[in-house]
């Protein structure tokens, strides 16, 4: 069943000399379920691809459809909304907030919905990062790996139908590194959300069904994972 599409995608920035097409015309779409790898030298787009998909940035041309939903066709505040819903996000930088604990970081985004938790749901999410001891500690009791933990937690608490990820392994050792990867492939598994991962290290798209890679604003699938 396929969940995202993206036609024509196009995005520029600057004018004159400096200008500089950041996406050409990118098409592609993934199935419900699936765990995608994009990969690309620094500056080749991916960033800007994956903020676009995910409604943080305008295109200046195509259409990203999620669900059938075409985003850049939603006014601002429905897109807010919707993306807060249906796409989770794990960035690089955890972004937690310091003075919550463990459990409350991931359910602030239920929260911003005025959604009661639902405890089940959060036992087993702990279960599944490894946190379950860790539940009542602040980010700064926390190793790197355990914090990105947290932020793949927040990211997955509200069933994302979409989760965005942009170089979730760029702070981490290689163990912790392996273990988010695990941890994503299991939610795209397990919980049947379909994953992008943004990376820059080929060895993590190992665990993907498809890689892609950009290169100066152009989008090429390279097959299945890359061996």
């Amino acid at each position: 069943m396929e969940l995202l599409k993206v036609e024509n995608l196009c995005k520029t920035y600057g004018t004159g000399e400096a200008r500089v097409e950041a996406l050409k015309k990118v098409s592609f779409s993934m199935q419900r379920g699936e765990f995608a790898a994009v990969v690309g030298a620094s500056g080749s787009g991916k960033s800007t691809l994956l903020n676009c998909i995910g409604g943080l940035d305008n295109a200046d041309g195509g259409k990203v459809l999620l669900g059938g939903r075409d985003l850049f066709a939603m006014e601002d505040t429905e897109r807010t909304v919707f993306r807060r819903q249906n796409i989770g996000f794990i960035f690089q930088s955890f972004h937690l907030i310091p003075e919550l604990n463990v459990e409350q970081n991931i359910i602030f985004p239920l929260l911003l919905d005025y959604k009661k938790p639902d405890r089940n749901r959060v036992d087993e999410m702990l279960d599944v990062l490894g946190l379950t001891g860790r539940r009542r500690h602040l980010p700064g009791q926390l190793s790197g790996g355990q914090q990105q933990r947290v932020a793949i937690g927040r990211a997955l608490i509200t069933h994302p139908t979409l989760v965005l990820a942009d170089e979730p392994t760029g702070n981490l050792d290689s163990q912790s590194s392996r273990d988010v990867m695990d941890l994503l492939c299991r939610a795209s598994r397990h919980y049947q959300q379909t994953v992008l991962m943004i990376t820059h290290n080929m060895n993590l798209t190992a665990s993907a069904d498809r890689v892609f890679q950009v290169a100066d604003g152009e989008l090429k699938e390279l097959g299945g994972a890359a061996q």
